[in-house]
């Protein structure tokens, strides 16, 4: 897309690439390694700020359809909101990755999961992609504009949580979130599959539709693991699970 001309990141998927690279290596490897005689950093204000900082990040513009939106290459004031928009929520998903970052600090290396590292790392990756190539439809790219409703209610309630002990009364709704979560995926695999029904929809990248396909019903699978062993199964964080409150923060 010439329209992204000059942008920060988006000259190769190389610096993407290395960033993800380095992330992995650090939360899986470099960092619990540092930190293996050191005490856990407090990191209760810097969090704090954090998780209502990516809160308020999370928006989404308007004017697309639930059917078939093509990709609008014009400079109309429309096309390039939605071409700063994608940019901007694939950035955010650099942001993101100081979620792990603070689990490793905060020695909580029980967090760092398949699950959770893999979805961090594919998202910038895959969104690269989309941004340079495909900047600006409604079906290519409702997905985020869920994953960014989910993200409001998920970093209220990282921020609620991050505040202390004296606010966790709050945080009784902890269990809806994977709930949440798991519909966002329906969603976006109901929503995405429409593109194998409609009679003519000239999207211009089809080989997005199908991934966007495959990683909605990828983490639909993901999270329905998770969410058997976690509440079925109560394997995850059970003292703190039956109260109603994480430890991820």
């Amino acid at each position: 897309d010439p329209r992204l001309e000059g942008w920060p990141l988006m000259s190769s998927p190389f610096p993407t690439t290395f960033i993800i690279g380095t992330y992995i290596y650090f939360v899986t490897s470099l960092g619990p390694k540092l930190m293996e005689n050191k005490k856990p950093f407090e990191l209760r204000q810097i969090m704090a700020f954090y998780n209502f900082s990516v809160f308020l990040m999370s928006g989404w513009a308007t004017g697309y359809s639930f059917r078939c939106d093509i990709v609008d290459y014009s400079r109309s004031p429309t096309a390039l909101r939605m071409v700063r928009t994608c940019w901007l929520y694939y950035f955010s998903k650099f942001i993101e990755l100081l979620d792990t970052v603070f689990f490793v600090l905060r020695k909580k290396n029980n967090q760092v999961t398949f699950l959770h590292v893999f979805h961090h790392s594919i998202m910038p990756w895959t969104w690269w992609f989309g941004v340079k190539f495909a900047a600006g439809s409604g079906l290519g790219t409702f997905h985020a504009l869920l994953n960014c409703i989910v993200h409001v209610v998920m970093y209220t309630y990282y921020g609620i949580c991050s505040l202390g002990p004296a606010y966790h009364k709050y945080l009784w709704w902890k269990k809806y979130m994977t709930s949440i979560q798991l519909v966002q995926f329906i969603m976006i695999t109901a929503h995405i599959g429409q593109i194998y029904i409609m009679d003519d929809c000239p999207y211009q990248y089809p080989i997005f539709m199908f991934i966007i396909w495959l990683y909605g019903s990828m983490f639909l699978v993901l999270f329905l693991h998770f969410w058997y062993h976690a509440y079925t199964k109560g394997q995850r964080l059970p003292k703190m699970a039956r109260n109603g409150i994480s430890k991820d923060q």
